[in-house]
């Protein structure tokens, strides 16, 4: 069972920071969420799986589940096994960020085949850029892709990208578990 406070405070401790950081969208952001901390870190990995299976429920689980490499890599990986162990089995796939140069030269690696559902995860979702091209890829493939699912939304608009492209989106947590507003929002103290 999945446990949301533990995996708030594994957060804090290993993956914010803050600071002047430029994010991967290409926005300037005071604060940073440095995903691989917990995804390859034994209990976050374990915590993070254990949410996104419970998001799914035992009756609804897709065929596979993958995202864009590098980011999502571990969190297949661990959605992955930790369905093996629930006894739920869920296969994974990678999305390259360039296609391979030999042999098929296709983007999707990994046993989902044309035709699958599948679910794009996503560690931090700020625009939605990059599980946007993940999808992309994923369709162009055969996949049919049904949601997105990320480990913590930074509310800055991928959300909204994701629904007016028809793609359900959810997310294990929001910047707000933090106790930080998004930008433009404002608080009942300011």
């Amino acid at each position: 069972m999945y446990d949301k406070t533990a995996l708030i405070a594994l957060i804090r401790e290993k993956a914010l920071k803050f600071g002047q950081f430029t994010l991967a969208s290409g926005r300037k952001a005071s604060y940073y969420l440095d995903g691989k901390q917990v995804t390859l870190d034994p209990a976050g990995a374990k915590l993070v799986a254990e949410g996104i299976l419970d998001m799914f429920g035992a009756d609804a689980m897709p065929a596979a589940v993958g995202g864009m490499s590098i980011g999502a890599d571990p969190i297949t990986a661990a959605v992955v096994t930790m369905s093996a162990v629930r006894g739920t089995p869920v296969a994974g796939f990678m999305v390259r960020k360039e296609s391979k140069g030999h042999g098929t030269g296709q983007y999707i690696e990994g046993p989902a085949r044309p035709g699958d559902e599948v679910v794009i995860l996503e560690d931090v979702v700020t625009t939605g850029g990059s599980s946007l091209a993940a999808i992309e890829r994923a369709e162009a493939f055969g996949l049919k892709v049904s949601q997105v699912i990320a480990i913590v939304d930074r509310m800055e608009g991928g959300g909204e990208a994701f629904t007016e492209r028809g793609y359900k989106f959810s997310s294990l947590l929001t910047i707000r578990d933090f106790g930080i507003e998004p930008p433009g929002e404002m608080t009942n103290d300011e």
